[in-house]
């Protein structure tokens, strides 16, 4: 199949699996077939995370991303050669925020705060400059970390009479979300936030997914997150689902999906 490779980002793809019993037992060596799914993936330059999942929402969790959608197509067909139902599945693209601070905001920033002119202030904007274009490569092209625990959830913005995120100007929405943005940069190092979009993808806006060592964190800055305006106000929240991730024969292996003889 042609590739298919959006014109910005990369293609996003988070599956959930039941183990079929009873077929694995018929067939053998189940694990086998996810985990030369996953290496073919891999080295076709995309990424794969796989986890057991907390609770029963689902057994098995695969998250893979990279720049062709056709291939990460193939690899949901692949994983149907194991004994794994699909349960539930999304689809979303990395992106940028269009909310992000430009140049000229963060030029005026420094004028303002700082007191900075002439040579001074063009190097704090050549500097700023470098550290953005390495953000954007990283929202775009992101290369995740082995971590202990997936978190993953859909959100939209609500349009509710009243509380119409869409109704907003763009200098409102850039302001409540500058506040949401703070309460995520205090959870640097703690929490790996990834935000996809999905609009016109799939059933929400954006999938979030969150990456950390511990669960305590997970909770906390979605809790933290929820008294923020732009949740507290304009956010709709779907399903939660988390996972015990590890290299992919460990996950398998916890959620009882051998490699057979």
């Amino acid at each position: 199949m042609e590739p298919l490779t959006p014109s910005t980002g990369w293609g996003v793809l988070h599956g959930f699996y039941r183990v079929e019993r009873e077929r694995a037992e018929r067939e053998p060596g189940g694990a086998k077939r996810v985990l030369d799914a996953v290496a073919s993936l891999v080295r076709h330059d995309h990424q794969v995370l796989c986890g057991a999942v907390l609770g029963h929402k689902a057994d098995l969790a695969v998250m893979a991303l990279g720049p062709d959608l056709a291939r990460l197509q193939r690899f949901q067909v692949e994983l149907l050669g194991a004994p794994l139902a699909p349960v539930w599945s999304y689809v979303s693209l990395t992106e940028l925020s269009e909310y992000t601070s430009t140049e000229d905001d963060e030029r005026a920033r420094l004028a303002r705060d700082e007191g900075l002119a002439g040579d001074a202030l063009e190097e704090r904007v050549a500097e700023w400059r470098e550290r953005m274009a390495q953000y954007h490569e990283h929202r775009l092209h992101p290369r995740l970390p082995r971590k202990r625990l997936l978190c993953f959830y859909p959100m939209s913005k609500r349009r509710d009479v009243g509380a119409n995120w869409y109704e907003l100007d763009f200098g409102e929405r850039k302001r409540i979300m500058g506040g949401h943005a703070r309460v995520g940069r205090a959870y640097a190092g703690r929490v790996l936030q990834l935000i996809t979009g999905s609009t016109a993808l799939d059933d929400w806006e954006w999938g979030v997914t969150l990456l950390a060592d511990d669960p305590v964190a997970l909770k906390d800055i979605v809790h933290e997150m929820r008294f923020d305006e732009a949740s507290a106000r304009y956010a709709e929240f779907g399903p939660f689902v988390t996972a015990l991730l590890g290299e992919p024969a460990d996950a398998l292996a916890r959620i009882g999906l051998g490699e057979g003889p």
